[in-house]
């Protein structure tokens, strides 16, 4: 009993790598390894990169845009009939300027999820369920093993960044300490530049990192989707139907092939015997085959009952045990016979042909 009980449990145990069905299954369901801190790095990193090289026109952009604002809409009218208008031109103007930037942002979005995921669309995660907004579960993620993860890997992260960033304004101290001293578009100039290389190497930090959060992420997957042994043998039912209705529908069809093959014993022309064990009955019609062929065949039980029968419907027997074992152990019913045999088996349909022609 105990042991019984022992084999339940091990069976239970979700030990086994998920098979490809499972995988379908809970991708279809949005259920992927995928780290978001590469989505976020790849953004950033592609975000600054736009600043670095296209900064210049976008200060010149925004710098223009404002002398605009501040300079001739002072100037202007301002009625209800145009105020629409301006407010359309100021949206259009800034949306213009700041594309690059969310260009670049949608097209790494998109490229770190595809390089993670592939091409999925799924609206399982998004639906509606009362386990997400129930406060058991919620404390349960709070206080899991993964939530504290998470913690160490935030913390990790602050960490890592913390120290590009200072090592980067450690370096440019000198710059740093004059910016009192020079004017401000030279202040502003300084402080973009010291903005971008934070940025840009914050972004890489950050990148460094997620390649080892994907792994992470990809490793709870995977031990997530195990399956038990006893899981493999539900979903092979699910899929191959249960092996015992298998076996009955397997043995049903050869029910069914051993009746048509009986039904085909009174056609032959002739049957030869071991005389004992082997029955093989051969058929020769030059309109179906260029050779003759085996209509039916059997061993021990099988083989007296397709004697009986052929006694029945007056089918001649014959006796060769060389023959009779080899056309069973090569040949299939509905094969030919090999050429080897072509001889022999010419030899004792021309006397089954003579005989049938005598007792005519």
């Amino acid at each position: 009993m105990l042991l019984r009980l022992d084999l339940q449990f091990f069976s239970g145990e979700k030990t086994e790598k998920a098979t490809p069905k499972k995988r379908q299954d809970t991708r279809k369901k949005g259920q992927v390894a995928k780290s978001q801190d590469i989505n976020t790095a790849l953004v950033l990193l592609a975000v600054f990169a736009v600043l670095n090289f296209a900064g210049g026109s976008m200060m010149e952009g925004m710098v223009s845009l404002l002398n605009f604002s501040f300079q001739d809409l002072m100037l202007m009218d301002l009625t209800e009939h145009n105020i629409k208008s301006i407010f359309i031109e100021l949206v259009m103007q800034t949306a213009i300027i700041l594309s690059p930037i969310m260009a670049a942002a949608l097209v790494a979005g998109v490229i770190a999820n595809y390089l993670q995921v592939g091409v999925l669309f799924t609206t399982e995660p998004i639906k509606f369920k009362l386990e997400k907004i129930n406060p058991l579960s919620g404390l349960k993620r709070m206080f899991s093993i993964r939530s504290i993860v998470e913690l160490l890997k935030s913390i990790l992260k602050i960490t890592v960044i913390g120290i590009v960033t200072f090592a980067i304004l450690w370096n440019k101290l000198e710059e740093i300490l004059v910016l009192s001293q020079k004017s401000i578009g030279a202040t502003l100039i300084t402080l973009a530049k010291l903005t971008m290389q934070m940025g840009l190497f914050g972004s890489g930090a950050l990148l460094f990192l997620a390649l080892f959060d994907y792994l992470y992420q990809k490793y709870d997957y995977e031990k997530n989707i195990r399956m038990s042994k006893q899981d493999i043998k539900d979903e092979y039912k699910n899929i191959e139907g249960d092996p015992l209705i298998k076996s009955k529908i397997k043995q049903r069809q050869r029910e069914m092939a051993m009746r048509r093959m009986m039904q085909d014993v009174p056609t032959a022309d002739v049957v030869i015997t071991n005389p004992t064990h082997y029955a093989i009955c051969l058929k020769y019609d030059e309109d179906k085959y260029d050779a003759p062929y085996v209509v039916a065949k059997g061993v021990d039980f099988l083989a007296q009952k397709i004697k009986l029968i052929a006694k029945e419907h007056e089918v001649i027997t014959v006796e060769n045990r060389p023959l009779a074992r080899a056309l069973y152990s090569q040949v299939d019913v509905g094969e030919t016979v090999p050429e080897e045999f072509f001889k022999t088996v010419a030899e004792i349909l021309a006397y089954v042909y003579r005989t049938k022609k005598q007792h005519s």
